[in-house]
């Protein structure tokens, strides 16, 4: 988990702060287990046959009564472009829809975060708009694309 928060790509794309302070992955899963005794996160580790770390797939923003949620995923530099995030996301969306029956899913992704885009599309996500300069981090703005899925949307491709 250390070695992923100190990947350029992880800093760029996600709510990991820069620099990443010390302890920090100590304190993000202590984020999620408290979440998940709320009910408001659920984290997953993304590992490959053998048990091997390859990523997260993320439910950071569960809202039950409103049967709504916002997923993330990233994975390692060593699995991108081999369809980990993709699968990880299908897997995430498949377990969501099962277990809370949201109304809507959705995901923010960075406008020019172009790998992240192609894993919500192949995962079934439709892309809904662009929020302009709605995203700030280490001094910088970024333009967030919204994709969703809602009810009755079609299965997500296996």
């Amino acid at each position: 988990m250390a070695e992923l928060l100190e990947d350029p790509a992880v800093q760029q794309y996600t709510m990991v702060p820069v620099p990443v302070p010390p302890g920090y992955e100590r304190e993000w899963l202590e984020r999620y287990e408290d979440g998940r005794k709320e009910g408001t996160r659920e984290g997953f580790a993304i590992v490959d046959d053998d048990g091997a770390f390859l990523g997260l797939a993320l439910a950071f923003a569960i809202d039950r009564e409103g049967r709504e949620l916002e997923l993330g995923y990233t994975v390692t530099p060593a699995a991108r472009g081999r369809g980990v995030g993709s699968e990880g996301l299908r897997l995430l969306t498949d377990w969501a829809e099962r277990e809370l029956d949201p109304r809507r899913i959705q995901l923010q992704i960075s406008a020019d975060n172009a790998g992240s885009k192609r894993v919500a599309e192949r995962a079934g996500y439709v892309y809904e708009g662009t929020l302009r300069s709605l995203h700030f981090k280490a001094g910088m703005r970024q333009d967030m694309e919204v994709w969703s899925r809602i009810r009755g949307d079609p299965a997500t491709a296996g």
